[in-house]
């Protein structure tokens, strides 16, 4: 193998030499895809794949339907802040988060630090035709679910338009999304690099 074929990489392999230990982390809304899009693209990045709902879940011994239905959404919150400081030092991973972990301000800091986030961005339209095939979403268990999917779309979005990089989730194939998650991080890790130190040997 001459020079050339050693410094010529991979352009997956480039992104994920740039995380250095960082997390790819996905947000946005319940049925955006974060979590079917996260397990692709982590396969194709060569890095684990990690979904915060499913640690919390295991870390309190039930379903998070039952831990908001027993304990209320603050107690889950602050459970799942503390779940996701703690995912965020396992890095390098591709992180899927629920739809209110972005709302928390620490763990928007948390993630800054520690991560690249990936806002996927989908529309009304196309989050409600998928919520409507799961009976599992709490925060949709309310007299009138397309209402309050509005109404969370409306408070939500302008924090996710905080992440780093937004990609339009719609009914494509998940190989269409994931190039184009690609597509963004490339020039967004080539003007933050990860530090040497940083770098897994």
């Amino acid at each position: 193998m001459n020079n050339k074929d050693i410094t010529v990489a991979d352009p997956d392999a480039r992104i994920a030499a740039a995380l250095g230990r960082r997390s790819l982390v996905l947000v946005g809304m319940m049925g955006a895809g974060k979590s079917s899009i996260g397990r692709k693209l982590a396969g194709k990045l060569g890095l684990p794949f990690v979904d915060a709902d499913m640690e919390i879940e295991q870390a309190a011994s039930m379903s998070i339907s039952d831990i908001f239905a027993k304990h209320g959404e603050p107690y889950f919150r602050a459970g799942e802040a503390r779940v996701i400081a703690r995912l965020l030092d396992g890095g390098p991973q591709v992180l899927a988060t629920g739809g209110g972990a972005f709302m928390n301000a620490e763990s928007r800091a948390a993630i800054r630090a520690k991560g690249i986030s990936v806002w996927l961005k989908a529309d009304y339209d196309v989050l409600m035709r998928r919520i409507k095939r799961r009976s599992d979403r709490p925060m949709l268990k309310t007299d009138d679910p397309a209402e309050t999917l509005k109404r969370l779309l409306a408070e939500r979005d302008p924090v996710y338009a905080e992440a780093d990089v937004t990609v339009h989730s719609r009914e494509v194939p998940h190989e269409i999304i994931i190039a184009e998650i690609l597509a963004a991080l490339a020039p967004r890790l080539q003007s933050s690099p990860a530090a040497a130190g940083d770098r897994m040997s």
